[in-house]
């Protein structure tokens, strides 16, 4: 009976041979170790594949916390001091860096997709041959960056050209998901109302187009910052005059003797090219110590200019600065000058502006102009000006 059982025992589960059992073994070893590398691999490979989507993540809750990433957000305000100065040149704005469906507003225009934002642009060439001055870049939002600029047209279609200014901002809108420009929204520093469509804004444009007589001679250069419905602010380069003695905002006493220096009345009998305008400046708060000036050509300096004859006239270098400027046409009576004075300095302080004390008045045409096309300007000097 122990042996049938035990017989029995062997047939049931019957031992592996040596060699066979050995094979076996090595095999499952074998597999057990592909098993772990496979499973080791396979942690690695998801590991790196997490890398992506966790840098994704991360990013994209960047974004909706805060919009666009530090760099990409600086990448775009690049982008755009290198691009929008091209806006009305031969080279033009890049295209791709827009949607198909821009949506651009201006208080008297308006476009909602990328051919019409370009026919725009075009279109403005076409009439006005406009010169855009960008002035800084920031990002002012998640996904909005502003741009301040300033843009000089001339309508010529009217036979007098009358020169048009615009300065403002222009809020740019970005799209989340391809990071491309969806919105361009311009915002005038001239006008109140800046929806489309606005009364203020067309009736802006009609008021630039009233005739003003500028000769045709040499005139200090100067660039308009900011211009408000009110008076402009222009910053102006270092430039030379002679001067003399006046007795009035608006009166010619000393106008002869600054005359005479560049008609030839000087230590080499040297004839100066006329220039315009003649300024008359009070430098008191009273608008009482008064000199007359005329403005010398650019090219001059005051080591090559011939001393004049009487000490009645002097040579100055007036230095670079910011002037706010107030036009007007009409004769310059002197009541209506010290009422411009007034007005502009009232709007310089109410709008939180450092005006100094004095002015000056500029008259650009002869006595002989028609008053109605005449161009007067009175100038305040300004402190610590900055563009927001």
């Amino acid at each position: 009976m122990a042996d049938t059982s035990l017989l029995s025992r062997l047939l049931i589960h019957p031992p592996a041979p040596a060699a066979a059992a050995g094979a076996s073994s090595l095999r499952t070893r074998k597999a057990a170790a592909a098993l772990s590398l496979s499973s080791r691999g396979r942690r690695r490979r998801l590991a790196v594949q997490a890398v992506v989507p966790a840098a994704a993540a991360e990013e994209k809750d960047e974004e909706e916390k805060g919009g666009l990433p530090a760099a990409e957000a600086e990448r775009l305000v690049e982008f755009l001091r290198e691009d929008l100065p091209h806006l009305f040149d031969d080279v033009g704005i890049d295209r791709s860096a827009y949607d198909d469906r821009v949506r651009f507003r201006d208080p008297i225009t308006r476009h909602d997709d990328i051919d019409g934002y370009l026919f725009n642009i075009r279109l403005l060439k076409l009439l006005f041959r406009p010169d855009f001055y960008l002035h800084h870049v920031k990002q002012t939002g998640p996904y909005e960056i502003t741009t301040r600029w300033t843009m000089v047209m001339k309508f010529v279609l009217l036979p007098w050209k009358p020169e048009l200014v615009f300065t403002g901002l222009s809020i740019m809108g970005i799209n989340p998901e391809n990071r491309k420009f969806c919105s361009h929204v311009d915002i005038w520093d001239s006008i109140q109302n800046n929806e489309y469509f606005s009364f203020q804004g067309l009736l802006d444009v009609f008021k630039q187009l009233r005739i003003y007589k500028t000769p045709d001679i040499e005139t200090p250069n100067y660039f308009i910052l900011k211009r408000t419905a009110n008076y402009e602010i222009r910053s102006y380069p270092p430039f030379l005059v002679v001067e003399a003695k006046g007795d009035k905002l608006t009166g010619s006493s000393g106008f002869n003797n600054v005359t005479g220096y560049i008609f030839g009345k000087n230590a080499y009998s040297e004839k100066i090219p006329m220039t315009t305008p003649v300024f008359t400046q009070a430098s008191d708060d009273k608008l009482s110590d008064v000199s007359i000036q005329i403005v010398l050509p650019m090219k001059k300096d005051l080591d090559s200019l011939p001393a004049p004859n009487t000490e009645a006239v002097t040579l100055r270098k007036v230095e670079s600065g910011i002037a706010a400027v107030k036009k007007f046409s009409g004769r310059p009576k002197e009541e209506i000058v010290i009422q411009k004075e007034k007005e502009l300095r009232s709007q310089l302080l109410k709008d939180g502006l450092k005006p100094q004390h004095g002015c000056l008045l500029a008259r650009y045409n002869d006595p002989r102009t028609q008053s109605f096309i005449m161009r007067n300007e009175v100038l305040i000097w300004l402190d610590d000006f900055t563009l927001e």
